[in-house]
């Protein structure tokens, strides 16, 4: 289910683009910011995960220091038939995680020092087979994705604004609409575009709930892991970017209601909840 909501947004973040970029920007205007947002994403997917790891300081993982990580990353590796990641420690309070590389014969799992001390080991097997369920879904390919639909409708109402202050262009070659219809849609529509993409965001997270607590066998371990963390977050401040927030597990920000609308990450409570389902035998679909 959460695959095909997934699919569906993605569907929608397609044709709010296509709808936008010729209402706005025309079709040349449409081309024109898709191709240069494919452009930026492309570096990004390439270059992603050595720029994140360097952005929060991350260290290779002392194997003679940490090498019960390893142990257990091997085996659910092997158990869910992708290649060993990289495995990083970042240094800081906040006690999170998350994955990052193109595909997973190029990913990386990064741990805070903190994490390691919070949970119990069965809680850290939960959270490390979260974020190896990302890199086997690929989720940063579908992030990535987004982001480039999402950052081209940007772009085209931004054409379309600086279009319309130095007078306008040509509706001859590309069809032309109603002024205010179209002041309307460049505000409307960079926003419609970033929260269907948070959405897909949360969605993606389910998914890697439901994959990681099946990989590990054990789901109630995963949901005590995240409550933990999320306690944590709301108490320990981190050093992060809004722009890499949706890399963790858990979301590092705190906010209130309105904060909620634009997370990357579905309620706690919703993520629990669903771990507690499949844990006492009412598993829920996630495909």
């Amino acid at each position: 289910m959460n695959t095909l909501k997934t699919t569906l947004l993605m569907t929608v973040l397609t044709v709010l683009f296509v709808m936008v970029g010729n209402w706005l920007g025309g079709q040349s205007g449409m081309m024109m910011a898709f191709a240069f947002a494919i452009l930026m994403n492309v570096g990004t997917y390439w270059f992603s995960d050595k720029m994140v790891l360097r952005m929060y300081g991350a260290e290779e993982l002392d194997r003679s220091q940490y090498g019960h990580i390893y142990r257990m990353t091997e085996e659910l590796t092997h158990r869910a038939g992708i290649p060993m990641p990289r495995l990083y420690l970042i240094r800081g309070d906040q006690p999170n995680a998350f994955a990052t590389g193109r595909n997973p014969q190029n990913a990386a799992v990064a741990v805070t020092e903190s994490i390691v001390r919070l949970l119990t080991k069965d809680e850290l097997r939960g959270v490390v087979a979260h974020e190896l369920a990302h890199i086997k879904n690929r989720d940063i390919l579908v992030a990535t994705i987004a982001a480039t639909f999402a950052g081209a409708i940007s772009m085209i109402a931004n054409m379309a604004q600086w279009a319309m202050i130095f007078g306008g262009r040509s509706n001859d070659e590309e069809g032309g609409g109603n002024p205010i219809v179209a002041i309307v849609m460049m505000i409307v529509a960079p926003l419609a575009a970033m929260m269907i993409q948070m959405a897909i965001s949360r969605q993606r997270e389910f998914l890697a709930d439901a994959g990681g607590a099946q990989m590990s066998g054990n789901p109630i371990s995963l949901a005590n892991a995240l409550k933990r963390l999320h306690s944590a977050s709301q108490q320990v401040p981190m050093q992060a970017t809004p722009a890499t927030a949706h890399l963790f597990i858990v979301n590092p920000f705190s906010g209130g209601a309105m904060m909620k609308l634009f997370s990357t990450h579905p309620p706690m409570e919703e993520r629990v909840a669903r771990l507690e389902e499949m844990a006492y035998g009412r598993s829920i679909s996630v495909r």
